[in-house]
């Protein structure tokens, strides 16, 4: 299991516009479509990690809570498929349908919308305001696979009350920590 931290993308960045296919509902999906009145989240995720396992139910219950307050989620797996075969399209609808994820999964197969957020691990997590200007990334909290601390969301809770109640930006953001992505 790999320790990488987020590259940590300079706040006030633009979301870069893409259009990937939804391995749930099977059609292609563009950031323009999907985004938030009051705000959007991306995850860089993917199925094998055991970050994202770990972190997979309380993703589920941010965007549960955060999508009545205007907020959007979108999940994105980048991983090269054909050295990571359990990251591929079929096994990411079934993933989706079996965490019950309440947002669309797409699949980045060229990684290019890994590299223009600069994703380096899983999870990567970013948050953008209405207008799609990056206010928040890193960790959605200190809790990691085997270290006993209590999955709460509480820094992504944080940046996103911050957001809806329009109480500028986080100050503190800490890297996220995952497995690297899995480039080709």
């Amino acid at each position: 299991m790999a320790n990488t931290p987020s590259n940590m993308l300079p706040l006030g960045s633009k979301a870069a516009d893409f259009e990937l296919f939804d391995t749930v509902s099977g059609k292609k999906l563009s950031l323009a479509q999907l985004k938030g009145v009051n705000g959007t989240v991306l995850f860089f995720i993917c199925n094998h990690c055991p970050f994202v396992i770990h972190v997979n139910k309380e993703l589920v219950r941010i965007a549960n809570e955060y999508r009545s307050k205007g907020i959007s989620f979108i999940a994105i797996s980048s991983n090269d498929v054909e050295h990571y075969p359990q990251d591929g399209p079929e096994l990411m609808k079934k993933k989706a349908l079996d965490v019950g994820y309440p947002f669309p999964y797409l699949y980045d197969k060229t990684q290019e919308v890994a590299k223009a957020y600069d994703a380096a691990c899983t999870p990567d997590t970013y948050l953008f305001d209405e207008n799609l200007n990056l206010v928040y990334r890193g960790q959605i909290d200190d809790s990691r696979p085997g270290n006993d601390l209590p999955l709460t969301g509480s820094d992504l809770r944080n940046a996103l009350d911050h957001l809806v109640h329009q109480k500028g930006i986080v100050e503190n953001q800490k890297p996220s920590m995952g497995c690297n992505i899995k480039w080709k």
